[in-house]
């Protein structure tokens, strides 16, 4: 049987994974299959993660807002599918929005969420700030040696996840490598890239070389760095409560790096066509000849064979609005629900505000930066009639 390895590179922007300088993602993308167009479900770590998990798009999972739910009891998991069909399950997570409390660890038999407090000793779980959350982190070298740690004590064969928590808020790489980086974040992201190649690296030593393992590498969201790219729409250009992710929908969150390798995975192919992070659990089960889970995704198999398959429909959403209003700085602050449509010749999204009657239209392939949408809003009455 096949070992599986996942891995989560949190806050990684598409443009940045794919920019063609970092050595550990483009030696991924040489031995696999690069999805160029896909989307996630959620800008914000626990909820994207869940649908990771559960081929489940959050209304499924039951995870809307950052601090307020949990996993629904009962709905199944990558890792619990895996671990009936015999699997050592382990995961190595290193931040507070993938702590057990969400019930993330189901299905793992070893599952690594220790983090450290806030620098003024407050437990980071129950701060709604996601940038202040980014201060309580497991860095890249300890995923990586924990990680190994419990691979090289388990029987084959393993499904592991490393989640590297680096790209996120403050900014601050502990090492340079040598990688051309037009700024800080950069610099993170190509940290966590280094240590990926480690990981796989020591997992070879270990005696799993790369070619024998089913690799999916994605990012939960990207990040809004308001200004340093030519697509962010945070703080002073126009979106002052948006602090790198979670109250937006536009492709600086929601497009993300997705990459496949392994047996039964063909070698250096690139798709444009859109797919989904929900897609992720379903292609490791069928890669793997095990029945599918039952949710909103489907297997990328058809793309291994047909890379210019029919793109798929993407939704996202973000309640997190609600959570952010709550100290009274933003009061109007609304959810918001995306639709990435899959109409061929043609690359659209529909942003729509829940509860609040505007809708916003892009035309992706001639406005790819979000900044020129269409805004409709709803002011008719409702209608005593039809309640």
């Amino acid at each position: 049987m096949t070992n599986v390895l996942l891995i989560s590179l949190d806050t990684v922007r598409a443009d940045v994974a794919y920019s063609g300088r970092m050595p550990g993602i483009e030696s991924l993308r040489r031995a696999g299959v690069t999805f160029r167009q896909a989307i996630s479900s959620a800008p914000l770590t626990p909820i994207s993660h869940a649908s990771v998990f559960t081929g489940r798009q959050p209304a499924g999972h039951g995870i809307r807002h950052l601090l307020r739910e949990r996993l629904t009891p009962g709905v199944p998991t990558l890792a619990q599918r895996l671990r009936d069909a015999g699997y050592a399950t382990g995961a190595v997570v290193s931040c507070p929005g993938l702590n057990r409390w969400y019930g993330l660890d189901q299905g793992f038999d070893f599952y690594d969420d220790e983090i450290p407090r806030l620098p003024d000793g407050s437990d980071p779980l129950t701060v709604a700030d996601v940038k202040m959350r980014g201060l309580a982190l497991k860095r890249a070298p300890l995923v990586v040696d924990r990680a190994c740690a419990w691979v090289r004590e388990q029987r084959e064969p393993f499904f592991l996840f490393a989640h590297f928590f680096d790209a996120h808020w403050p900014y601050e790489p502990p090492e340079d490598f040598g990688i051309p980086v037009a700024n800080p974040y950069e610099g993170e992201v190509a940290y966590s890239d280094h240590y990926v190649a480690q990981l796989l690296s020591r997992l070879a030593e270990l005696g799993h070389p790369f070619d024998d393992l089913l690799v999916v590498c994605f990012s939960d969201h990207g990040e809004d760095l308001a200004g340093w790219y030519p697509n962010d729409h945070s703080g002073a250009l126009g979106h002052p409560y948006e602090e790198g992710h979670g109250c937006l929908l536009h492709d600086t969150t929601q497009h993300v790096p997705l990459i496949v390798s392994g047996p039964g995975v063909p070698a250096g192919v690139e798709v444009d066509s859109q797919v989904r992070l929900v897609d992720v659990a379903p292609t490791v089960l069928d890669l793997l000849d095990l029945a599918p889970l039952d949710g909103d995704g489907a297997s990328l198999g058809e793309f291994f064979t047909a890379p210019a398959a029919p793109s798929r429909s993407a939704y996202s959403e973000t309640y997190y609005p609600e959570e952010r209003r709550e100290d009274g700085q933003y009061p109007d602050l609304l959810p918001l629900t995306a639709v990435r449509l899959a109409t061929p010749g043609t690359r659209q999204k529909v942003i729509s505000h829940v509860g609040g009657g505007t809708v916003e239209v892009y035309d992706l392939m001639a406005d790819p930066h979000e900044h020129d949408g269409r805004r409709i809003t709803d002011n008719t009455p409702p209608d005593p009639k039809s309640s």
